[in-house]
């Protein structure tokens, strides 16, 4: 069935499933080090009190079967040695419906994990990466080409993601508009990078460069991942630059990585295919049945690309299979950060003895440098920027995260980069304020050694304490 395979891509789907487990095992991992304080039967969001009220139609999960921190530890490890070994290549070396069970297990698991996730896997990345390792279930093995249906439907999640998010932005922000958007982006955005301030110190002339290419990028080039080959690789490969331009500017988890995977499948390397076997008439059926449920389902996200409402990062099916995103349609003009203090003392005062919680990646001490994360995924940080735009994104979490931090809670703690109390001597008050932080300029870069300069704006939590514990010693 020469017309159901192209074998000239067999490198590219080599290179793609590598890419793509590689992304896997940062996901897991991500969970599996974080889940106890976020998601835990004594985290903030717990999944038990999430299944008791949300029926397993809504958000099909392992975890609605059965849940304990031992059970959801056990999958998220599971998951990392999956991962580990598709990255290896064990696919390669099983019959073809054995491969294709292996891919399945990391898209169940994954699911699984998402679908409880509540307000932790709210990001757009999470619905990505389940898409697109649906598919990788069906992209075979060194058993048989690659599916030509299979490869289209990569590049129509690329397509999505990037046009998606160049729609969103041209009817969002009129700075996206006015090629401004640059201006304050860098700056404000959930986690700066180590070369964030520079990119933001760049000429304002070339940020304006920058968002035309981005628009170019976004809007046009997409419509060429259809077309015949060399061209079809000259557009995956402006899309990789860009994405990896993006890479360096800032944290965004695996979002960058996990679209480069994408237009990895879309370039063709330049190497002889082995020889290969046809495709079994049983593939062959099951490739087209989904395709064809894929493109059935496509529908809605399209729908709402389309529309002058659209909206970004929505799974418009419980299993995730066809979503619509987009990122950034509105750029905050201004920074604000929530820092976190606590104080020993019995009876807190403002002249008390105040300590700030250091966050592993967002701003906090203006002199301490962002460092790089991603792909790796702080979840707490980043709503942590969402909690101070708006105190309603964290009203769901930001009391249990202050009751752990009152406890000296010690998985809690570990999400963080240092508490200023030690082992057994938790604080009695907990306070949070909100600061407004911009990057320093140049001069104030050399005469402080500092990045940020913050500005107190206003207080956001009173001093709290545990419910029942005495006001003095």
């Amino acid at each position: 069935m020469d017309w159901f395979t192209a074998s000239d891509y067999w490198l590219s789907r080599l290179v793609f499933q590598r890419a793509l487990a590689a992304v896997y095992l940062v996901a897991f991992l991500t969970a599996a080090l974080q889940f106890r304080a976020l998601l835990g039967t004594r985290g903030m969001l717990p999944i038990p009190r999430f299944v008791a009220r949300v029926p397993f139609r809504q958000a099909p999960s392992l975890f609605q079967l059965h849940y304990s921190d031992r059970f959801f530890a056990g999958c998220a490890w599971a998951g990392v040695a999956v991962s580990a070994a598709l990255l290896a290549g064990l696919d390669g070396w099983l019959p073809l419906w054995a491969a294709m069970l292996l891919w399945l297990v990391p898209w169940l698991l994954y699911l699984s994990i998402v679908n409880v996730g509540q307000t932790w896997y709210g990001f757009g990345w999470e619905s990505l990466l389940l898409e697109t390792g649906f598919l990788a279930v069906f992209l075979g093995n060194d058993e048989v080409a690659p599916p030509v249906v299979v490869l289209f439907l990569l590049r129509w999640i690329l397509f999505r993601v990037e046009f998606g998010a160049g729609l969103i932005k041209l009817r969002g922000d009129a700075c996206w508009r006015k090629l401004t958007c640059l201006d304050h982006h860098h700056e404000t955005q959930p986690m700066p990078g180590p070369l964030s301030w520079f990119f933001h110190r760049l000429p304002k002339p070339l940020h304006r460069v920058e968002v035309a290419a981005n628009h170019v990028t976004q809007l046009a080039v997409p419509f060429l991942l259809f077309t015949p080959q060399p061209v079809a690789t000259a557009a995956a490969s402006l899309m990789i630059v860009t994405q990896l331009w993006l890479v360096l500017s800032g944290n965004f988890s695996w979002l960058n990585w996990i679209t480069i995977v994408l237009a990895l499948s879309a370039v063709r390397f330049p190497a002889d295919p082995p020889p290969l076997p046809g495709a079994p008439l049983r593939y062959v059926v099951v490739v087209l049945a989904v395709a064809a449920l894929l493109l059935f389902l496509s529908y809605r996200p399209v729908a709402n690309m389309i529309s002058p409402r659209q909206v970004m990062n929505r799974s418009f099916d419980p299993l995730h299979l066809v979503n619509t995103y987009g990122a950034f349609g509105s750029v905050s003009r201004v920074r604000y950060e929530v820092v976190i203090e606590g104080t020993a003392d019995a009876v807190p005062r403002e002249d008390s003895d105040w300590r700030e919680y250091e966050f592993k990646g967002k701003p906090g001490d203006p002199r301490r440098w962002p460092h790089q994360f991603a792909p790796y995924h702080l979840r707490l940080d980043w709503m942590m920027w969402f909690a101070a735009l708006s105190p309603a994104y964290a009203g769901s979490w930001f009391g249990a995260l202050v009751e752990r931090l009152l406890e000296n809670d010690r998985d809690t703690l570990r999400l963080l980069r240092r508490s200023p109390f030690p082992p057994g001597e938790p604080p009695r008050h907990i306070r949070a304020r909100l600061f407004r932080y911009r990057y320093t300029t140049w001069r104030e870069l050399r005469e402080t050694g500092a990045c940020w300069h913050r500005t107190y704006v206003r207080e956001y939590l009173p001093p709290t304490r545990l419910a029942g514990t005495a006001q003095r010693p």
